[in-house]
């Protein structure tokens, strides 16, 4: 290319929104952090929100600024986290703050879903993870407490959607995301309006899908006169972040390898051609979610750095201000194999007294109780570097393919303990970067969109060349062998 391509990156995260400035040139992907805002859950009585038209106000915001500092964009692009949506009325109206996805909502809501369609059935239309937050729970929640809100709903948009709709006028579900409701049949490649209609959830509401790589056209006049911008044409990346992760994958060569996108929410998975939906997958809870390029990513949710996230914010409270970076320092001083949890075990999902829930667990499951934030934390660390000693064996018995690598990408990649015991955990060599591989991913998703980039090989091959990867070697595994039979028994 003759000169550089310029994009705007909107990547949402659960603690986090920034707008990012990608440049896009023959040899290398450069970002630049131009403006970060907080986010989070809003309290309202009983309820938990998303305090959406904040979020939109900093998108604008940091567009603009990003359309100065570049002096024009060839695109804009958002990703958001999955499942959470906004319901919109006749005249476009937006009916109610989004629920977030730990509203207390969907407690006991898997069990009623069952009730009225078998789990199983549910799995063979869908192929995704059962998670109580997932959509197409959410909504069937609002259907048994007789919602007026579903009932005045006209249209319904995933987070990202939402905001591209703000920005376009446009109507329309990106692929990606959609998967995340469990509201997608994957092999029919259409909303799964059977299962839909059998909750009792009305189908009207499910827009036209649209893959990764749309043009949805360009930015409205409203706006564009709002933030003092020229008609930069919006492009829906991977709305689901992870979907974007997983584009910025420095893989090379065609040997399986898999993915580790680390951050509140791990995802780990690999990369496949069709959905695996069978008794195996079902078994395991795996899930089958949109990818790039008519991919999916077949993969298991995990909890993630959620665990340290909620427990830095409990010591934050008692006035402990500790960083991640002095946490993780604590852990690695910490005495080893104290105690393991299960990452995923529901009582860790909502918000609150993280360590008290955590050392409640140890104390359930026969242990000793972590009594340090250094303990704590090494605790959450190692039991999720054994979780993904397990997900990596289910990923491979359901593939039927061996992996040496594991990419881990994202947020997580920060944290050189976590890396080194994950491969320590699961005797693979671990390549860890990039740290922004959401918002790479997102970059280079548009840059295939409008041309300045061939495909999905050469944006993955320039972001290898654009940043530094770290490569951690297996070692001490035999001790982790031992631990880990303790760890399935815990977990169950």
């Amino acid at each position: 290319m003759s000169n550089p391509a310029n994009f705007a990156a909107i990547d949402l995260g659960a603690e986090s929104g920034r707008v990012i400035l990608g440049t896009v040139s023959d040899s290398k992907l450069e970002l630049s952090d131009l403006h970060r805002f907080p986010n989070g859950p809003v309290q309202t009585l009983d309820e938990l929100h998303w305090d959406v038209l904040r979020l939109w106000s900093e998108m604008k915001q940091g567009v603009g600024m990003a359309f100065q500092q570049a002096s024009g964009l060839r695109g804009i692009g958002i990703d958001t986290w999955g499942v959470d949506f906004g319901l919109f009325a006749r005249g476009n109206a937006l009916l109610g703050n989004p629920f977030h996805y730990r509203d207390a909502r969907t407690n006991g809501i898997l069990d009623k879903a069952f009730s009225i369609v078998p789990r199983k059935e549910i799995f063979d239309h869908t192929g995704i993870q059962f998670m109580q937050f997932n959509s197409i729970f959410q909504l069937l929640a609002m259907k048994l407490a007789n919602s007026p809100l579903l009932d005045a709903a006209e249209t319904f948009l995933m987070m990202p959607d939402l905001f591209n709709f703000w920005f376009t006028g446009r109507k329309c579900c990106e692929f990606t995301n959609a998967t995340t409701t469990q509201a997608y049949d994957p092999r029919a490649g259409a909303w799964a309006k059977a299962l839909i209609e059998k909750l009792g959830i009305p189908t009207r509401i499910f827009p036209e899908i649209v893959p990764a790589g749309t043009v949805l056209g360009p930015v409205c006049k409203v706006v564009r006169d709002e933030i003092g911008i020229d008609q930069v044409p919006v492009i829906a990346p991977a709305t689901h972040d992870t979907g974007s992760a997983v584009a910025a994958v420095p893989a090379v060569g065609d040997a399986p390898w898999v993915f580790l996108s680390s951050g509140t929410w791990s995802l780990m998975g690999m990369e496949v051609t069709t959905p695996i939906i069978n008794d195996k997958s079902l078994a395991y809870n795996f899930t089958n979610e949109g990818g790039v390029g008519g991919t999916f990513r077949f993969l298991k949710n995990i909890m993630g750095l959620w665990l340290v996230q909620e427990s830095r914010r409990t010591w934050q409270k008692a006035g402990h201000d500790y960083s991640y970076a002095q946490l993780t320092d604590m852990a690695g001083a910490a005495r080893p194999f104290l105690a393991v949890v299960n990452p995923d075990d529901v009582s860790f999902l909502p918000p609150g007294d993280m360590p008290a829930r955590i050392a409640q667990f140890c104390r359930k499951t026969g242990q000793a109780a972590p009594s340090t934030p250094g303990e704590t934390v090494r605790v959450c660390l190692e039991s999720l570097a054994l979780t993904y000693r397990q997900t990596l064996e289910r990923i491979e018995a359901c593939t039927g393919r061996r992996a040496e690598v594991i990419h881990v990408v994202g947020g997580g990649t920060q944290n050189k303990q976590l890396c080194q015991w994950t491969a320590d955990a699961t005797g693979r060599t671990v390549v860890a970067g990039p740290i922004e591989a959401t918002a790479a991913g997102n970059v280079a998703i548009q840059a295939v969109a409008t041309g300045v980039l061939p495909d999905l090989a050469a944006a993955r091959k320039l972001i290898r060349q654009s940043f530094n990867l770290i490569t951690y070697q297996p070692k001490d595994t035999t001790l982790w062998d031992e631990v880990y039979q303790s760890f399935l028994k815990v977990r169950g």
